[in-house]
């Protein structure tokens, strides 16, 4: 069994920063990329950063120059720094792994619970 569990959401005004973290337990044999997304009421889920197991990164053209994905493969945990926060920010955001629980198994996709972020105007 394997568990993402999230946190570092809240409300905050726009232009603060929040720091979301992600921490995965459970049976991992291998981690690779791991990433956040988020989905605002109305709208579909969406990329919003990913990292590869090696740190290479990419990013939503709306969140460049303002997030940082970064990840710690000794506590299993990806992290998304976003500063200068914007109301259109505002949505749940969800910590995603591919992860292979058992060396004969392939990877598989897992998601977090989810944690809302509120940036107010």
């Amino acid at each position: 069994q394997v568990q993402l569990v999230e946190s570092g959401g809240g409300l905050v005004q726009a232009g603060g920063s929040l720091r979301l973290s992600c921490a995965a337990s459970g049976n991992i044999f291998r981690l690779n990329a791991m990433g956040w997304y988020r989905q605002a009421p109305g709208k579909q889920r969406e990329l919003v950063a990913r990292i590869t197991s090696t740190g290479d990164t990419n990013y939503a053209d709306s969140v460049k120059g303002r997030f940082t994905i970064s990840r710690d493969n000794a506590k299993i945990t990806v992290y998304l720094k976003m500063n200068t926060l914007k109301p259109e920010d505002t949505a749940v955001y969800y910590c995603n792994a591919a992860i292979s629980p058992f060396s004969y198994s392939g990877d598989r996709a897992y998601w977090g619970q989810g944690t809302q972020v509120t940036v107010s105007s």
